[in-house]
């Protein structure tokens, strides 16, 4: 039997949008991965946003490096990072090409692949499997040798149509798991979803809701950190 056909990516012109409208955007629709283990894929359910040399908790905000060249090309590409010396995040390049904006995807409610995901995560709940950029990464087996993909050819992608929400509304607030910039209202989720990621640990700081639980907007730290 043949594999299936993978699913028609996004445009181009989808991801050139300013970054906040592409990360409200991105909510409810499809990222999926066709690896050399199959194709896992997820719902988006939690996203932020990070916009360049204006933004102190963007990896661009002191220039280009080796590191970050991805997200100073053209939109459409995924920026994939190593920190903590144990996790990776994904992110999308948004903007107009040299804006050097991003997305980086937050969770994911899995929808395909989910046997893979298990395996690779050590988990078997699905609400865990990709709450959390560390774990979206590990769950759709992406590393530093997907970094500079293009989204809109594949095997990385997110496919094209109408987004799902499920009935969820699209809840707003500021990012976590970040030391600067955190106030800055650039994380969106689906509120209520079991998916939705929350911080492991708050400090002393002026809280705000989660999609789950109380965080901090003052060094709150939680599985990842910035594109």
């Amino acid at each position: 039997m043949s594999p299936r056909a993978a699913p028609t990516p996004l445009p181009r012109r989808f991801y050139a949008r300013p970054t906040l409208v592409v990360a409200r955007a991105l909510l409810g629709r499809v990222l999926v991965h066709d690896g050399p283990g199959g194709r896992t894929g997820g719902r988006i359910v939690e996203v932020e946003a990070y916009r360049g040399p204006d933004d102190p908790a963007s990896h661009a905000y002191r220039g280009e490096t080796a590191r970050n060249r991805v997200m100073f090309g053209p939109p459409g590409h995924a920026y994939v990072y190593f920190t903590y010396g144990m996790h990776h995040c994904v992110n999308v390049v948004t903007g107009p090409a040299g804006s050097a904006n991003a997305v980086l995807i937050r969770a994911l409610e899995p929808l395909e692949g989910v046997a893979l995901m298990r395996r690779r995560r050590g988990v078997v709940e699905l609400e865990r499997l990709a709450r959390g950029p560390g774990c979206v990464t590990r769950a759709l087996g992406l590393d530093r040798r997907h970094d500079g993909l293009d989204l809109t050819r594949g095997p990385l992608l997110v496919a094209a149509g109408a987004p799902r929400r499920g009935g969820h509304r699209v809840a707003r607030g500021p990012r976590i798991g970040i030391r600067v910039a955190a106030d800055r209202p650039w994380r969106f989720w689906l509120a209520g979803h079991p998916c939705v990621s929350a911080t492991r640990r708050v400090r002393s700081g002026r809280t705000f809701r989660t999609g789950r639980r109380r965080a901090t907007t003052a060094g709150a730290v939680g599985d990842s950190t910035r594109a």
